[in-house]
């Protein structure tokens, strides 16, 4: 075999060398071979159908984020309402996030065991119940259950929304593409904030208000239904979990509208790792360890410090108005976020997954260290807007956006969504942690305190970051390393 080259999204041509001197090696035969589903999807070029998962995923990642950054204003507005103590205004504002930690364990097993599809519906539905409940509470304990609801869907989603793009995107836009997914927290960053606006600009009272932003949250739920009904699973799952090859083949075919020659695959059989031996595996507990670590000391110091940026803002400015402080808000969202997370998915398949982590959290380091460092910076509105802004930009534009990309891409495809589940279930606890602590830590220790806390967690995320491999530009299989493992027929042949 001398010659081997692609002529196509799904044969390649090999040029043959009987060894036979009566052959001449000009009338040597072509042999098409069908490819697998995995190496269809690794060379395809970026298409329609790639763009429509990332809005399906994406529509459920919105609602996710509309969902948990919602609350920070609704707990404002519920602690007046209802005479909350601070310990009661947590649980408002950090119950959904424990949800988040139980469902994304839960979820992200179920959907490695049953399949991507059944979870992606099932977590829409628990958010649509969720968020209506919520807006129905008619007390602190009822919003708490109902929020605790909410965030099982929402953990539920994370996994699911992650490693659904990475399955079907190609090699070379991959950090890109699972980035876009995640970029649609940056609109429900957004609407949050402005729908609090327009309400109570409106002349809505503060009661109503509340549990319109609460129950505008099952409207995206109900279209992600809708949406993720029309897709098809995972091709990879199909294929490399189920033993599909075909069906994986047919039902890709279909969704590409054509773009991909998927009419004959190859089988490249079951390269499939159990749950114990996933478990047993040094290598895959040190991706549970640098994944699940990373995203725990960016979700402590990420989520604690925008769930209570209201707070934080009144320690800068004690004057402000509940508008103004939206505002602010918005405006810190609109002008360092959102290019943040632009320039993460424009950027981060040429800068590296990995190395835009260490990028990240050094700066989010740097800004945290310095606010806590001059007094002057946390009591004026400007300055502190500005640095805090640009903590934010690189926030985006790093650990915020590859702790999610990273775990979709590091595990076995069977172990995949459990990998991801179990490192945005341990994010979600550090979100927990610093929706609790924060504002515990600023009666105690003052808000440079708890800046000087964030920048200890982002160095810390920094140094644990070494222990993950660079992902860029590699197949799913050649980073999880699930080529080398067994099929069970070779097992069996071993056994035998």
């Amino acid at each position: 075999m001398t010659d081997l080259k692609a002529v196509g999204s799904s044969e390649v041509v090999t040029r043959l060398d009987t060894g036979n001197p009566g052959i001449s090696s000009s009338l040597a035969e072509s042999v098409v071979v069908p490819r697998t589903v995995s190496q269809l999807l690794d060379d395809a070029p970026t298409s329609r159908f790639h763009h429509r998962t990332v809005f399906i995923s994406g529509m459920g990642f919105f609602t996710d984020a509309y969902d948990l950054f919602v609350i920070g204003t609704v707990a404002a507005l519920v602690k007046a309402q209802w005479n909350l103590s601070t310990t009661q205004t947590s649980w408002v504002t950090g119950t959904a996030i424990l949800g988040a930690f139980v469902g994304a364990f839960v979820f992200g097993r179920i959907a490695d065991v049953f399949g991507r599809k059944v979870v992606y519906t099932t977590v829409a539905a628990i958010m649509i119940f969720g968020a209506i409940a919520s807006a129905l509470a008619p007390n602190f304990l009822f919003l708490v259950f109902a929020r605790l609801i909410l965030g099982l869907g929402i953990g539920g989603d994370y996994p699911v929304s992650a490693v659904l793009m990475s399955e079907y995107s190609n090699r070379a836009d991959r950090g890109r593409l699972v980035g876009l997914v995640f970029s649609m927290q940056a609109v429900g960053l957004v609407v949050g904030p402005l729908v609090g606006i327009v309400l109570l600009s409106s002349g809505v009272s503060d009661p109503l208000a509340w549990r319109i932003l609460l129950g505008l949250g099952a409207l995206p739920a109900a279209a992600v239904i809708y949406f993720r009904a029309k897709m098809p699973e995972s091709p990879r799952f199909t294929a490399l979990v189920q033993g599909r090859a075909d069906q994986a083949a047919k039902e890709l075919h279909q969704f590409a509208d054509g773009a991909l020659d998927a009419t004959t695959v190859s089988d490249d059989g079951k390269h499939l790792m159990g749950l114990r031996q996933f478990l047993a595996n040094p290598r895959m507990l040190l991706m549970l360890v640098g994944t699940a670590g990373c995203w725990f000391l960016f979700d402590y110091a990420y989520y604690g410090n925008t769930l209570s940026l209201p707070s934080i803002l009144t320690e800068v400015s004690p004057t402000a108005s509940i508008e103004m402080k939206l505002f602010l808000t918005l405006a810190l969202f609109v002008i360092f976020a959102l290019p943040g997370y632009a320039l993460a998915v424009w950027k981060m398949d040429k800068i590296g997954h990995r190395r835009l982590q260490f990028i990240g959290f050094g700066v989010m380091a740097g800004c945290f260290v310095l606010l806590g460092a001059v007094p002057s910076l946390t009591t004026t509105v400007a300055p502190f807007i500005a640095i805090f802004g640009v903590s934010y930009l690189f926030t985006e534009f790093g650990p915020n956006m590859t702790t999610f990309v990273l775990p979709s891409e590091v595990f076995p495809v069977n172990m995949r969504t459990t990998g991801h589940g179990v490192a945005a279930g341990v994010g979600k606890l550090g979100a927990f942690a610093g929706v609790f602590l924060v504002p515990q830590l600023a009666d105690h220790i003052g808000l440079r305190g708890l800046l000087y806390v964030a920048g200890g967690a982002a160095v810390l995320g920094f140094l644990l970051t070494n222990v993950l491999p660079e992902t860029t530009g590699r197949s799913l299989e050649e980073i999880s390393g699930e080529s080398d493992l067994p099929t069970p027929e070779t097992t069996a042949e071993q056994v035998s």
